[in-house]
């Protein structure tokens, strides 16, 4: 499977804006994404997984190292990389039509294509009868299901998520997991899927979505381990529940002490 996204010593460091002191976030990140596949992130709390995001985004620069897409230098956001926020981050004053077709409209895609496009999206997420109503009119799900749209409006090759379920119930997290799956191609349509980096504090969510996960220790973050997901797709909860449960188990082994750390830094 061909790569990516590579990432070459990558370090990022910060100043505080709390009390303007420097703070490593990351440190010699060495990785690369192969095409197509589906990558989770997990690690304990502050240990830069939405900073990784945010350098491979290109909303940040790495202080150190180098990170490459498709073979060429990431020197800032492209719409080839769509991109995903626990907040939604929709537009309050644009419609659920509005915001899904925003992207190409920036791109000056003209009016009846970006609508033709709006439409087949909305539809695919089952936002059908939806697309006049303002972000205040719909259920935490329905915003994310309007944003996931929004980030597929510009044919991303990549899909980078930053704990886009998150902030909803967890029945309504099931039903878009799943709908996630369904939309990357998890079963074998003959077709290129997308590449995604998916930040998440879930190790169940981690596992039930990906190929492999991407294990940080705390901050500064440093690539703790790699851990493949070798399981079938499309995924069966239920048939797949006893090997899911000793990968969660794997996992949380790796982490369990760094993130108890992690919450006693926070409450002191």
């Amino acid at each position: 499977m061909k790569t990516l996204v590579e990432l070459h010593g990558v370090g990022k460091t910060y100043v505080s804006a709390r009390d303007g002191q420097r703070v490593q976030a990351l440190d010699g990140i060495d990785f690369a994404l192969r095409r197509g596949e589906f990558l989770t992130v997990v690690g304990p709390s502050g240990c830069g997984k939405s900073t990784l995001l945010s350098l491979i985004a290109g909303f940040n620069a790495p202080t150190q190292g180098s990170i490459l897409f498709d073979g060429k230098p990431v020197t800032g956001p492209g719409p080839e990389r769509g991109v995903m926020f626990q907040d939604y981050a929709l537009f309050p004053w644009r419609t659920v039509l509005g915001n899904v077709e925003f992207g190409p409209f920036a791109r000056g895609v003209a009016a009846s294509e970006r609508r033709r496009k709006a439409q087949q999206l909305i539809e695919v997420v089952g936002l059908t009868g939806f697309e006049t109503r303002f972000p205040h009119e719909l259920s935490g799900g329905m915003r994310q299901r309007c944003a996931l749209a929004r980030m597929l409006a510009n044919d991303p090759t990549m899909w980078l998520m930053d704990e886009p379920l998150a902030a909803v119930d967890l029945q309504t997290r099931i039903i878009l997991q799943d709908e996630l799956l369904r939309l990357w191609g998890d079963a074998d349509t003959g077709r290129e899927r997308p590449t995604v980096m998916f930040v998440t504090h879930g190790i169940d969510e981690a596992v039930l979505l990906a190929d492999r996960v991407l294990v940080l220790g705390r901050r500064p973050g440093r690539i703790k381990a790699v851990v493949d997901v070798d399981l079938p797709r499309p995924r069966d909860r239920q048939r797949s529940s006893l090997e899911m449960a000793r990968l969660t188990d794997h996992i949380w082994s790796l982490i369990r002490d760094e993130a108890a750390q992690a919450i006693s830094e926070e409450t002191h």
